[in-house]
């Protein structure tokens, strides 16, 4: 009889984890706007009606994380955030309006392909600019189409391909699994699907999937708004007032109803060939003409309410549905071709989504159900099977765990935590792992959802609105639907200033401020103009021969004006570009930087001045300026990685040392001192030669007390100058 002795057993059994959980592939399967309710390993209200087999075997042979959340709801910032490990602030992609990701950046593929591992990504991708990091990469324009999609290819082009996205997207996937080129290398795979993202349009096979089933509706549909502020009514993202008749409801040519929004067409059905057209008009065909006599007899608002939620949601299902048969095409694969012994695979999605809680379809809110996001993952031989943890993880924590599983270096920047060390321990956290979330929204014109940023632990939920000064506090126990906001209860006071507290200190490890929250000023037509100009400009022979480059405010502006005749003689000859903006602050240079073609330049030298209107128009504590400052250079670091920096001491301003705004200033420059190294920043403090020797500003020089005079100028430009010559540029 054979048999094996139990310390024998241990020894096999570490073993075998350590060689399991040696640089192991990463297969990170990603879908969009899954909402955890339609996912039956989290037990939702679905599971009897539409489960998730494929979805649910990970999670049976996993870790399923209960308590998983974005940090940004809202696809390319959550997107963004997977690849940087840093909150939308800080990765520069802060809304799908007016961001644009910046591939130069540091992110998790290119770390691991320093690792030496091999990188793809194929489906949608949504970030604006091409993929950078990846080996192989192949996606989707925009959000992408559901009927023959174009995809993106390496070259740029497009391409289209004859299919149903979700199917394509997988074929793709398996098609590089198959043919890698070297596959001795360990190798990470996001497959990316578009679904369910609206216009949830299911594939041909599930057109009449569920046609004999009513979907149970939420206890919220017919949420009032009462008991929360204002802005939550005023929203864009309802089903009885905002889905299109032909869009969102698949119904044929323009309304015949004004309950229905009418502004957006199905541009799916004209992407379809005859066969699909056919299948596409023997499942609708029949119901939407039903809908419309029945309109023409007159239905009650509720009545049209809950046609348009059973439409929406059936599609969303059907759409689900093929997300999980895919899913179990890509498990199949990595079990018969002998993968799986040493790959990761992981499921999970860029936020969650509304499924008529709230009445509502779409995502945005610090609500619980687009807050929430999907994360399960299988790693065989280290992860049990069927555990379930509470820990609290973020999708700031997806690339530090990529680059620890690979044994790659995670850099001291990135604001996530791994969660190898919670997977090893089956789903027990650290003693010193994190015991509440931090969520942002800046804010867009999609949907009206008003800007928003708060916190979350185990019991509370704390939202902050900026622009109308407001908080909502959610009692998660008692209240898990979040219909009572409690921030003005006696009651909860001692738990309002707890939370608060929590609120600033996240808000201080993140480093969250108005100076360092990227901000664009597109409302101000002349600073579009020139934002568009300076663009332009970037994509010129000329600035590509650059040799300087100067950033700041109106004071680096007024060179084209006040300081012509000094740039001319001194500057122009290096062929100097000018990217001052009248006005800016720290947080508005910062936007700047990460959304424009800066990258395309690539100067010796970058003369930088900014922080007097973070002073003068709000009066912010010098260390919040010098914060906007730091990342500022922090910034241009990984954009321009050779380029020496001028840092320019923040001028004096007022007519005396005693100007409450010029000690403001003086503070800055006292704590700048410690950004210069002298190799990179190089620091440099002109302040005293436009004083007299009682510290003493005059109008002669600083005509405002602000602005540079010609004659400063002048000073100006002999003292950088000399310092260009130190730093080897004529």
């Amino acid at each position: 009889m054979k048999f094996v002795s139990k310390l024998g057993a241990i020894v096999f059994t570490s073993v075998a984890m350590t060689v399991a959980s040696e640089r192991p592939n990463i297969v990170f399967i990603f879908s969009d706007d899954h909402a955890l309710e339609a996912i039956s390993a989290y037990g939702d209200r679905f599971d009897q009606i539409s489960p998730t087999p494929n979805i649910d075997r990970i999670a049976k042979e996993g870790m399923l994380f209960e308590r998983s959340y974005c940090g940004n709801s809202i696809c390319g910032p959550s997107r963004a955030t997977i690849l940087t490990g840093k909150h939308s602030h800080m990765n520069g992609f802060m809304d799908n309006n007016f961001s644009r990701f910046d591939g130069n950046q540091p992110t998790f593929p290119k770390m691991l392909q320093k690792a030496g591992y091999e990188t793809a990504v194929i489906g949608k991708w949504h970030l604006i600019s091409n993929p950078t990091g990846f080996d192989y990469w192949e996606v989707l324009p925009d959000q992408g189409s559901y009927y023959n999609p174009d995809f993106i290819q390496m070259d740029g082009s497009k391409k289209r391909f004859a299919g149903y996205v979700t199917d394509l997207v997988v074929d793709k996937s398996l098609d590089w699994l198959k043919n890698r080129k070297n596959k001795e290398k360990p190798f990470v795979l996001m497959t990316q699907q578009k679904a369910p993202h609206r216009n949830w349009l299911p594939a041909e096979r599930h057109m009449k999937l569920f046609n004999e089933i009513a979907i149970p509706e939420p206890e919220t549909l017919f949420d009032d708004y009462k008991n929360r502020i204002d802005a939550v009514a005023k929203q864009k993202m309802s089903i009885e007032k905002d889905f299109h008749w032909s869009h969102d409801m698949l119904l044929p040519g323009r309304a015949t109803d004004p309950r229905f929004a009418d502004g957006m067409n199905d541009n799916e059905y004209g992407r379809m060939n005859d066969a699909q057209k056919k299948a596409f008009k023997e499942a609708y065909g029949k119901e939407n003409q039903a809908l419309i006599d029945q309109l023409a007899k007159g239905m009650s608002d509720k009545e049209v309410t809950r046609w348009k939620y059973q439409r929406y949601m059936k599609n969303y299902l059907r759409c689900i549905r093929g997300v999980d048969e895919n899913i179990g095409r890509l498990l199949e694969y990595i079990d018969e071709s002998g993968l799986a012994e040493n790959t990761i695979v992981i499921y999970a999605s860029d936020q969650g989504f509304y499924l008529g809680e709230h009445g509502w379809y779409d995502k945005r809110w610090m609500f619980e159900e687009s807050l929430s996001m999907p994360f399960i993952i299988r790693w065989p031989g280290v992860v049990k099977s069927g555990v379930r943890t509470k820990t609290m993880i973020q999708n700031i924590d997806y690339a530090p765990t990529f680059l620890e599983l690979a044994g790659a270096t995670i850099p001291d920047d990135i604001q996530g935590k791994s969660l190898v060390p919670v997977l090893k321990n089956q789903g027990k956290a650290p003693s010193d792992w994190r015991s509440a979330i931090y969520y942002e929204y800046s804010g867009e014109y999609t949907h009206h959802v008003a800007a928003h940023d708060g916190v979350r632990n185990d019991r509370y939920k704390l939202m902050r609105f900026p622009d109308t000064d407001e908080w909502m506090l959610f009692d998660l126990e008692n209240d898990p639907q979040e219909m009572k906001n409690v921030v003005a209860k006696k009651e909860y006071e001692t738990v309002l200033k707890d939370m608060q507290s929590l609120y600033g200190s996240l808000r201080k490890q993140y480093q969250v401020t108005s100076s360092t929250f990227p901000d664009q000023r597109w409302n101000q037509k002349w600073w579009k103009d020139r934002w568009d100009e300076k663009n332009k400009e970037a994509n010129t022979p000329a600035a590509e021969k650059a040799k300087i480059v100067f950033l700041g405010d109106s004071i680096t502006q007024a060179w084209e004006d006040t300081g012509k005749e000094a740039w001319d003689k001194n500057f122009a000859p290096l062929g100097a570009l000018n990217w001052g903006f009248s006005g800016d602050r720290t947080e508005h240079l910062i936007w700047r930087l990460q959304n424009g073609d800066i990258q395309r330049v690539n100067p010796e030298v970058a003369v930088l001045l900014i922080g007097t209107n973070n002073t003068g128009h709000d009066q912010r504590p010098a260390e919040e300026t010098v914060g906007g400052i730091k990342r500022t250079l922090d910034d241009l670091a990984w954009k321009w990685p050779d380029t020496k920096i001028i840092l320019m001491s923040v001028f004096p301003r007022g007519s005396t040392q005693e100007d409450p705004l010029r000690k403001i200033n003086t503070q800055i420059n006292e704590q700048v001192k410690a950004l210069a190294d002298g190799k990179r920043v190089h620091l440099l403090d002109i302040n005293k030669r436009f004083l007299d020797d009682d510290g003493n500003l005059s109008k002669e020089i600083f005509p405002d007390l602000l602005h540079l005079s010609p004659a400063a100028y002048d000073t100006w430009a002999v003292a950088l100058s000399s310092k260009l010559k130190e730093l080897g540029v004529e």
